[in-house]
């Protein structure tokens, strides 16, 4: 029954993304693939996690869009996801799910969570940040930049980053109320200090993963230069034209960076388990 119920909740989930044009052929199958094992194998708690990022980065990457396309113009993938970047935004959190069914211990649902964070506090940065008025500034070296370089940070992308890793530490938080025993933490604290810990860790798992993924795109990730109009991109080919290479290293495109990015925040947000006492 479990993995019925995951079956129909992710179609019908992703199937509106699907209608909305915001997935892809293959970014549809994907998801519910994900969504289906990630129910049967876990609980609504994993489950319900990982559809508040879907859905909120979904809603997101739609809202003023068109303010966004230049800045979009030079990514590697934009508009509609596909499989790729649905699994590079949830492969991991799926492994997670599967190391708490294989050896149970609470230390997976942690990671699972700051991974989660860390794609959400991303998404949050990458969509809103890509609204600001002010251009960003390198995270390396601080001068400004392009919007959309990758590596380039906005205040109002970091405060964005910030709120989307608490969304999903207090999404969590409101599931495991909802739904209590699904997810036994160590640890006795009041429903009060259980509500600061989740919201802390969320938001600051989220943000190291987002600065994490930043600090990556501007050092490792492969980069090109635009002959035509002169611009930092993570294409092969712009405006029409083969890009010349400027930095980064081969095979370390936006999804790879996406899944290192995500397992720095869920490794912070373990650590965090841990002083919290949570663990």
């Amino acid at each position: 029954m479990e993995w019925l119920v995951g079956l129909a909740g992710s179609v019908v989930i992703a199937g509106a993304a699907s209608r909305k044009r915001s997935l892809s052929g293959s970014g549809f199958a994907a998801a519910v693939v994900l969504g289906t094992v990630m129910y049967g194998l876990g609980s609504a708690v994993w489950f319900g996690t990982l559809i508040a990022f879907f859905i909120s980065s979904t809603l997101l990457s739609r809202w003023k869009k068109k303010r966004k396309e230049a800045a979009e113009s030079g990514y590697e993938k934009s508009g509609r996801r596909d499989a790729g970047q649905v699994a590079a935004n949830g492969g991991l959190a799926l492994l997670l799910c599967v190391g708490a069914v294989v050896w149970p211990h609470p230390v997976w649902w942690f990671a699972f969570l700051g991974v989660m964070a860390s794609v959400n506090a991303d998404t949050w940065a990458t969509e809103i940040g890509g609204l600001s008025r002010t251009p960003p500034r390198s995270i390396l070296t601080g001068k400004r930049v392009t919007a959309g370089t990758s590596g380039g940070v906005s205040a109002l992308g970091l405060a964005a980053s910030v709120a989307g890793g608490l969304f999903i530490g207090l999404t969590a938080w409101l599931l495991m109320e909802a739904i209590p025993g699904q997810i036994e933490p160590s640890g006795t604290e009041s429903g009060l200090v259980r509500l600061a810990s989740w919201a802390a860790l969320g938001l600051i798992g989220g943000t190291a993963g987002s600065l994490c993924d930043s600090l990556l795109g501007a050092t490792v990730q492969l980069m090109f230069r635009c002959g035509v109009c002169g611009r930092e991109v993570e294409q092969r080919r712009h405006c029409g034209r083969q890009t010349e290479r400027i930095r980064g290293f081969f095979g370390w495109n936006n999804d790879a960076v996406n899944v290192v990015g995500s397992a720095a925040g869920g490794l912070v947000t373990v650590a965090g388990a841990l002083l919290l006492g949570l663990l």
